[in-house]
């Protein structure tokens, strides 16, 4: 069975990327759903053809045995992984990440499991996993949202950003909320 779920993240595809990387941020978007203690071989940071191990609990609670996860391609478009523990011995993830705009990117997970008679009990969790993930990711990026302000041209024709400001788009959003209306205006002068 497949999941299959995107977002729209308040982020360039750099930005997006470099927070993939990190082992910091799985730990961080999969609480509490799951929890992932490095076990062994495990790294901090994933690059393509890395393998490692993690102690998997479910709800952070639940023992569900030792997760490898596989890194078999790692880019900027592309991230794809073969992962499975002894519950769930086929977890394929694949992430793709498309620049809509300088400070937004779509975000898609797709997951195929495989775990014998168990498979559709794990695709109903993985579903609301994967909704949960994305809701984190979009929190996390709003709460390191200084880096998308505009400041000069970067390769990708995109614009760069000074730490600390706030992007064109949280002002809009200050300006909606500020207006109480469902559409934007522009400020009283």
């Amino acid at each position: 069975m497949v999941v299959q779920k995107s977002s729209v993240f308040p982020a360039g595809r750099d930005a997006v990327f470099q927070k993939l990387k990190q082992l910091e941020t799985l730990q961080y978007i999969a609480k509490p759903y799951a929890t992932f203690e490095p076990a062994g071989n495990a790294v901090r940071v994933w690059t393509s053809g890395s393998t490692s191990s993690y102690r998997f609990r479910l709800f952070g609670f639940i023992p569900f045995g030792t997760h490898t996860i596989h890194i078999v391609r790692f880019s900027p478009d592309c991230v794809s992984s073969r992962e499975g523990n002894r519950h769930v011995p086929v977890w394929n993830h694949e992430i793709s990440m498309e620049q809509i705009d300088c400070s937004h990117t779509r975000y898609t997970d797709r997951v195929e499991i495989h775990a014998g008679w168990k498979t559709v009990f794990v695709w109903l969790w993985a579903n609301a996993f994967d909704s949960h993930r994305q809701r984190k990711w979009i929190r996390l990026l709003r709460e390191n949202a200084g880096y998308e302000r505009p400041r000069q041209s970067d390769r990708d024709g995109c614009l760069s950003a000074r730490p600390g400001q706030a992007t064109e788009w949280e002002l809009l959003k200050k300006q909606r909320k500020r207006t109480g209306t469902g559409s934007f205006r522009s400020p009283p002068e």
